[in-house]
């Protein structure tokens, strides 16, 4: 064994320490991403908007996405990561308080497709930033805790924004939440460095951070090179399969609790704090459980394929939510396949650093955003096309309790080994 491997050896977790980072980075992120959802019912009235139009912003903020996700990966390449990840905060922060200069619903949308270019940079950054910082069997633990940062984002923010609005009104929600990005920014800058140069990285942490990585690229790889790789395509096409499902929970699930059971914004904080918590334990359960296969002896291949059946398994009772009667039940239900699909991002995301070399880890993992945004578009456009005739959830949420399993058979029956591959 290895010191590095050692539990008794005296290595450094100043590596943990960019883990938080990345931590809260996802939670304001979340934060501002929420802000108009939570103030739909003021705002439409302000504006005089409907449906079809919160839709539309809805649709512009997914384009947006998938624009800025293609966009990520060849960004934070160029640029670096801390100077790529810098830029993309203070535009994201921007682009959040421009929507207090909206005076309608296309305001409005101008405002949020600026959210969603800057916002897509992050999980692109945040993969990257666990590549460069984690050895291997602990990246999906890493990544579990930095992605539970959006669960704990969506508790927060309806928490703090009724209070803003309460207190000073619509506009400084949006420009409160958004500072808080830019006092996170001012940590990055302080603390953040590729550990190879970093001060506060003694000579066994950064042996024990490179130890069991792979062989890096010698140069910077094109992300268009990754459509000659089945694996890049594997995992682009659970991407699509399984994005909208995330969507249309963060978009749709108050209007659910609405419907269902005729709570309004008053009531449905408890069952929405609930489900985001418990999703936030799951994407750190279910990113440390490949983990713990990999320290009982399991092979990558098992160890992270395991772990995405039991959260893919984990979101089939969605599809009964139709039929319940009791509120907490369903809040129940819900809180698991938000919990399944935390842990699923956080060992799918590990998957693409387990196969692809560091340098191509933004680009996959960001066009793999880019495809989910897309079908989430439209997907989103479908729900309301549904809605509007038939007025409930039951082919949707049928679409989403089995969108997990499809997708993993896809992914098994294309890469049917995970294992580093070279790209020439």
């Amino acid at each position: 064994m290895h010191q590095s491997d050692s539990p008794k050896s005296s290595v450094g977790k100043f590596r943990w320490v960019i883990c938080a980072l990345l931590f809260f980075a996802a939670l304001v992120n979340y934060m501002d991403r929420q802000v108009l959802g939570l103030l739909k019912p003021v705002l439409s009235q302000k504006f005089e908007f409907g449906e079809e139009a919160y839709g539309n912003i809805v649709v512009a903020f997914q384009a947006a996405y998938a624009i800025g996700q293609t966009l990520a990966g060849p960004f934070i390449e160029f640029l670096g990561t801390k100077m790529a990840y810098s830029l993309a905060v203070v535009f994201w922060s921007l682009a959040a308080m421009s929507h207090t200069l909206a005076r309608s619903a296309l305001g409005l949308g101008f405002a949020r497709f600026g959210l969603g270019i800057g916002e897509a940079a992050n999980f692109p950054a945040s993969i990257r930033t666990v590549t460069e910082w984690f050895p291997q069997r602990e990246r999906s633990v890493a990544t579990g805790l930095f992605n539970s940062g959006c669960n704990m984002g969506a508790i927060v923010a309806p928490l703090v924004v009724p209070l803003l609005y309460a207190s000073f009104g619509w506009k400084a929600a949006f420009v409160g939440l958004a500072a808080a990005d830019l006092v996170w920014l001012g940590f990055w800058l302080k603390f953040y460095d590729p550990p190879e140069k970093s001060r506060r990285v003694g000579a066994e942490e950064l042996a024990h951070i490179q130890a069991g990585k792979g062989e890096a690229a010698k140069e910077k790889i094109p992300w268009r090179k990754m459509f000659g790789y089945r694996q890049a395509w594997a995992y682009w096409m659970t991407s699509i399969l399984v994005g909208p499902v995330w969507w249309f929970y963060l978009f749709w699930l108050p209007d659910i609790f609405n419907r269902q059971f005729s709570l309004d914004l008053k009531h449905f904080g408890p069952p929405l704090a609930t489900v985001y918590l418990v999703a936030a334990i799951g994407s750190i359960g279910g990113g440390g459980l490949s983990a713990w296969f990999l320290r009982r002896g399991w092979s990558v291949n098992a160890g992270r394929k395991t772990a995405a059946l039991i959260c893919a398994c984990s979101t089939v009772p969605v599809i009964f939510i139709p039929h319940i009667h009791g509120v907490w039940l369903a809040t129940a239900f819900f809180a698991l396949a938000n919990a399944a699909h935390q842990g699923w991002s956080a060992t799918m995301y590990t998957v693409v650093s387990d196969i692809f070399p560091k340098r191509a880890v933004a680009s996959v993992v960001g066009f793999g955003g880019t495809c989910a945004a897309v079908s989430s578009m439209g997907f989103s456009w479908l729900v309301g096309h549904i809605l509007q005739g038939t007025g409930v959830y039951d082919k949707i949420l049928l679409a989403c309790g089995s969108a997990y399993v499809i997708a993993l058979l896809i992914f098994h029956l294309v890469v049917p080994r995970i294992k580093p591959i070279q790209v020439e």
